[in-house]
This record gives C-alpha cells, sequence and structure tokens, in this order.
C-alpha cells in the first residue's frame, strides 16, 4: 500500500471518451481513484463535499443527458485480480472494479474456469456487473457471484456484500435503489467452476456449435460462440457509440402475454416461471417500425432494435427524447411500459 499525497481534481474534463455513447458531456470536475487508500481522502476534498458526483468505470451503462456535469465524476481505476481460495470443484476469484469485464472473462476461460463464458464481450468493467446484475444467453451474474466490497461514502466504511444482502433481480440489485450513490464498488468476487458445464441452450449459441460440428463443447467453444453471435448483432462502440441494451425485455404476466401471443401468433417468447413469460423487447421496437431508423446521427441500429446509437454527434438530450418515442409506440401497440436498463445521468 503506498502513501497518497494529494488527489489529482481536474477541472473541464470532457466525457465524450469516458462513455461508449461517446456523448460530449463535460465534467466540472473529474478525478481517477486507482487505489481504495485515496477513497478517505477524496472524502474529505473540499470538490467532493461541495457538490454532487458520479462514480464511473466503462461508462457503457450510462446516458449523459446534459452536456455539463455540474460536479466531480469519480473514474474508477483500480486494478488487480487474486484468487481467495480454491478447492477441487472451484475457485474464488477477487477482481477489483476497475478491470474491464471481456478481459477477465477471457482471462477465465483460459484458465478453464466456467460460469461466465455466456457473459463474454459485454462492455464495461467489473464494478457494474453486479450493479446490473448482468446477464447473457441464459446467465446472470448472479449465478456467480459470491460477494462484493463497497465503501461506503456516508458513514466511511467499508462493507462486505453477499450474495443474499444484494438482493438480485433482472438486470438490478440493491445497487441501484437502496445503494446508489451512496458508495463505490470497489471489488467482486466470484465463484467459478474447475470442471464446469457449458450452457447452450439460449439464443443461438448450439446453432453456432453444430454449423462447426462440435458436439461436445467446452467452455472455449461457448465464449467464441457469444463472441461470433455478438459482433453479427451489435455494433461495436470503439465504431458506433452505443450502451448495447437500451431496454429490459419486460417480463409479463400470462395474461398479459398472451394478449399480445393472441394478434401476434409468432411473437418470440421464454418462459420465466408459470406466470410469467419474457418478450423480447427488441421484437416489440422491430414491430412499431423503428429498427434503423436515423435522425441526424442519433438513432436505432438496423440489425438490432435493442440498440440505439450516435453516430457521430448527437447529443444525449436526444437519445432520450428517442427513448421516451420508443416506450410510448410500444405503450400504445402492446400495452406495454418497457423499462430503460441504462442509467439516465
Amino acid at each position: 500500500m503506498h502513501s497518497i499525497q494529494y488527489l489529482d481534481i481536474q477541472e473541464n474534463i470532457s466525457l465524450k471518451s469516458y462513455n461508449t455513447f461517446h456523448l460530449d458531456s463535460v465534467a466540472k470536475y473529474f478525478v481517477e481513484i486507482t487505489d481504495t487508500v485515496e477513497l478517505p481522502l477524496l472524502l474529505e476534498h473540499e470538490r467532493f463535499k461541495e457538490g454532487k458526483h458520479l462514480v464511473i468505470g466503462g461508462g457503457s451503462n450510462i446516458l449523459l443527458i446534459s452536456e455539463v456535469f455540474d460536479g466531480l465524476v469519480i473514474k474508477n481505476n483500480i486494478t488487480g485480480k487474486m484468487i481467495e481460495k480454491e478447492d477441487e470443484d472451484h475457485v474464488w476469484l477477487k477482481i477489483q472494479a476497475g478491470e474491464i469485464w471481456h478481459e477477465v472473462v477471457t482471462y477465465c476461460v483460459e484458465n478453464g474456469w466456467g460460469g461466465i463464458e455466456n457473459l463474454a464481450l459485454i462492455p464495461g468493467c467489473v464494478g457494474a456487473a453486479p450493479i446490473q446484475n448482468i446477464g447473457a444467453y441464459g446467465v446472470e451474474l448472479k449465478d456467480v457471484f459470491e460477494s462484493a466490497e463497497f465503501f461506503n461514502f456516508e458513514d466511511h466504511t467499508n462493507k462486505t456484500y453477499h450474495s443474499n444482502d444484494v438482493k438480485f433481480g433482472y438486470r438490478d440489485s440493491i445497487f441501484k435503489h437502496k445503494l446508489k450513490g451512496k458508495g463505490i464498488i470497489t471489488s467482486v468476487t466470484l465463484k467459478l467452476d474447475k470442471q464446469p458445464a457449458v450452457n447452450t441452450a439460449y439464443g443461438a449459441i448450439q446453432e453456432v456449435l453444430n454449423l462447426r460440428g462440435i458436439d461436445r463443447p467446452v467452455i472455449k467453444d461457448v465464449y467464441h460462440a457469444v463472441i461470433d453471435i455478438r459482433s453479427s448483432k451489435l455494433p461495436d462502440p470503439k465504431e458506433i457509440g452505443n450502451a448495447g441494451s437500451f431496454f429490459k425485455n419486460p417480463e409479463l404476466p400470462n395474461d398479459i402475454a398472451e394478449e399480445i401471443f393472441f394478434t401476434h401468433p409468432n411473437a418470440p417468447r421464454y418462459t420465466v416461471d408459470e406466470h410469467t413469460i419474457k418478450i423480447p423487447a427488441g421484437w416489440m421496437i422491430e414491430q412499431c417500425g423503428w429498427k434503423g431508423f436515423m435522425d441526424g446521427d442519433i438513432g436505432v441500429h438496423d440489425k438490432q432494435a435493442l440498440v440505439l446509437v450516435n453516430k457521430g454527434k448527437g447529443r444525449g438530450e436526444q437519445l432520450e427524447q428517442l427513448a421516451q418515442k420508443i416506450q410510448n409506440s410500444v405503450m400504445e401497440k402492446f400495452g406495454v411500459k418497457l423499462t430503460p436498463e441504462v442509467n439516465f445521468v
């Protein structure tokens, strides 16, 4: 642990390279945190005390609506990973919150540790993973989550939140509600399988494996299949500004879902439980005619209607307005309210 004498708090910093929508919002104040020992110092700093603050990681799940953030943006750059413990069947991997998520997935696959290979190529950093309970292709973070360390800005304490404490839901957790804005996740510990069973039941994974003649897939096969599927459907944030899935897939009571199936018998569906059916939001948005829509640099991706894009000089306010128009049309056509997965700032 090294001694920190001061924090380099900068003024009027563009956030364009710090959010995957590439929105040119400006932070009045900006600081990068690279070590947990800097956090108590941050809390004593006048820039932190005098106004609002925003913690960011990869910036892959935020929509910066205002062109100026009138406060302090805290970039979580705490990195590193270590094996906390292991036994014959499992490894407990502790990962600092500033690590890039996909790089961690790759690291685990290369070591033969299973559990997160279906979550390959999800943009962002590790600290955001439990906030959103990220998920894809039949797997959610909660399936492998052991704990997260959380530094509380209000009482200056470090607390470990275990799986039962986090109140995981669909793209949801305690970090989006009770603890929102009250601190910073500094690390996440995952429990991974040394003798993993693969999950190929969701989406096109099995189809891709069949095309490749793979009848006994291992986690590396699933990992590569997921990367290929995501790459074919979703725009690379480095090339086209986007935040991945903009809306949650609605989970509907059976009676509401059946009304939709009556008028749209070919609607895709996934059974959540005996009372609930999930219908893809992207399909609903496409049925409303939004797929491929562009208004200047702001629009809807032409391959996946669940993804809103900024192709250059769009503004957050324009994306917010487009999202509202999409919500209104889906409500009018299906009677379903779409909920944003992206956090509005």
